[in-house]
């Protein structure tokens, strides 16, 4: 069975991931600091004991996979970029508190870590920080590979870029040319047919920008065709990752739940979280969220499954 530790682990996509793929998993620890996070991560996993909001792991744990998703806002281009330095107090430069966890593990060292991020860590002024990282794992012994992939490539109909760092212990590098790429369903797959009409848009500063070239939303408000833009964390406020069209000159936002399916998540997933969870959390915690699908991947390589 594999042991995992989820550092800023939302709600929990490496291992519904290791659900999906029906892979035994034994997540021996989880870290969190967002309560209503917590709350929906132990409602879908309701069978096993529950976790609680934390911020610090205990160092005697040891992972065979560490799984980590460091905070993207202050590098995202939707962010407001402060960067990622160590000891800047920014959010995003909690990447660093990992390499302190793996240090502190003492000799034991987990066989690989994962680090998940959005693709603006590559970028110019990201891009030290980035290298650094890899230098730290090395230092620590590991080998790293790293590859920009976008969640159409897997099956999702979401137009999502994200970086992903695989290190390795045994001196291997990761391939990602072996992963298994899917052809993109349809989104009607992921659209509820019954919608209510507290969806359906109204403010008229929002209609004005349906595909205009001026405004806020990125220049404008797009309609979904044969895909979503990525999900966001203010999809009621800020739908950047794109609107429906009704017909008739109507319009209506993605329901929190539409939100959640096009991360990869199940019906029940979302349903379990809904029950202890309001509408505002729940769209945050699917736009924080990390395409289960990515996952899936990697682990088919990884672990040598299919």
């Amino acid at each position: 069975m594999i042991q995992t530790l989820e550092l800023f682990g939302g709600i929990g996509s490496p291992r519904i991931a290791f659900r999906n793929k029906g892979i035994p998993v034994k997540a021996i620890d989880y870290v969190e600091i967002d309560e209503k996070a917590v709350r929906s991560y132990n409602a879908m996993f309701a069978n096993e004991l529950p976790y609680k909001t934390q911020s610090v792991v205990d160092w005697n744990l040891k992972p065979d996979i560490l799984i980590h998703g460091s905070p993207c806002q202050d590098i995202s281009v939707a962010g407001v970029k402060r960067g990622a330095d160590e000891g800047s107090g920014t959010r995003s430069s909690l990447m660093w508190e990992t390499i302190k966890i793996i240090q502190n593990m003492g000799v034991w060292r987990p066989r690989v870590v994962i680090w998940e991020n959005v693709k603006g860590v590559l970028g110019k002024a990201m891009r030290a920080n980035f290298n650094r990282y890899l230098e730290e794992l090395e230092k620590l012994g590991y080998t790293n590979s790293y590859s920009v992939l976008n969640a159409m490539d897997y099956g999702l109909p979401q137009n999502r870029d994200r970086v992903f760092v695989i290190s390795k212990l045994n001196g291997e590098h990761f391939n990602f040319s072996l992963l298994k790429k899917r052809k993109m369903k349809p989104i009607k797959k992921y659209l509820e047919s019954n919608v209510s009409d507290e969806f359906t848009i109204t403010q008229p500063s929002m209609l004005k920008r349906i595909n205009s070239t001026s405004g806020s939303f990125g220049g404008r408000l797009k309609v979904i065709g044969d895909y979503c833009w990525t999900i966001t964390t203010k999809q009621l406020r800020c739908p950047n990752s794109g609107i429906i069209d009704l017909g008739n000159g109507k319009y209506r936002l993605l329901t929190p739940k539409e939100c959640w399916l096009l991360q990869g998540y199940h019906e029940d997933d979302y349903e379990a979280a809904a029950q202890v969870n309001g509408k505002t959390a729940l769209y945050m915690q699917a736009g924080n969220s990390i395409p289960t699908v990515f996952f899936e991947a990697i682990y088919e390589v990884l672990l040598e499954v299919s």
